[in-house]
């Protein structure tokens, strides 16, 4: 019987452990992952508009500079790197 029970306290350890894992994975980590995917996503469909020229016509903004991007069918402007 002691065999037994110490066999149910290590299952219930190790299920107290994977929960902890998933509610901090889900509440801390998982969010910060879902909002950069969805502001990457936002970038890949915005357009963004190169405002200085050079004389041969080439976009002067250096790649990665944050610039104000239109998304495409809304009114709505979002930050977004540069891509050139």
């Amino acid at each position: 019987m002691k065999e037994a029970s110490g066999e149910l306290n290590l299952t219930v350890i190790v299920v107290v452990i994977v929960a902890l894992l998933a509610f901090f994975f889900f509440s801390i980590i998982w969010p910060r992952i879902d909002s950069n995917f969805k502001q990457n996503t936002s970038c890949d469909m915005a357009i963004c508009i190169c405002e200085s020229k050079d004389s041969n016509g080439r976009c002067t903004i250096p790649a990665g500079e944050v610039m104000e991007c239109h998304i495409k069918g809304s009114d709505k402007t979002i930050m977004c790197p540069w891509k050139g």
